[in-house]
């Protein structure tokens, strides 16, 4: 197969092309160079800006963003569950105030009255020896009950 030959007339309109391309890119550097001198604080600052911008984004992922969950062995204690005499029924009430629901949130969700959560509760404050059910709880944690 033979060369394909270019005329001398596209050859001579390559040469034309990148010439004024290449005059079109040394103003466009000029027209940038002029005003990155005329605006140099404003770019300075806006470099700034933007690097502690992902600074503060990096840290706050970093440091506030969610973790994997660890899964964890919580076992209740089962020592001190026998023990003190805590059933099964009540450790769960207890888990549920734990969790910081009343009394009509712990039965529905227990799906029993309010007034059978309310007699597990005075028997979880009697069991841990406890007036309130904040103190009830802060024992419990103690004994290793609830997490």
């Amino acid at each position: 197969m033979a060369p394909v030959r270019i005329p001398a007339i596209w050859k001579r309109a390559a040469f034309y092309g990148a010439v004024l391309a290449l005059g079109t890119l040394l103003l466009q550097w000029l027209d940038y160079q002029r005003i990155a001198r005329s605006h140099a604080g404003q770019i300075y600052d806006l470099l700034l800006a933007g690097g502690f911008l992902a600074l503060g984004v990096w840290l706050g992922i970093r440091l506030w963003g969610r973790r994997p969950a660890v899964p964890t062995t919580f076992d209740g204690n089962p020592r001190a569950q026998a023990a003190l005499g805590i059933s099964p029924r009540e450790m769960a009430v207890l888990a549920e105030i734990a969790a910081g629901h009343s009394n009509k949130e712990i039965a529905a969700r227990l799906h029993v009255s309010p007034n059978t959560v309310k007699t597990h509760v005075a028997r979880l404050l009697e069991k841990l020896d406890a007036r309130r059910r904040t103190e009830a709880l802060r024992k419990a944690r103690e004994l290793g009950l609830v997490p």
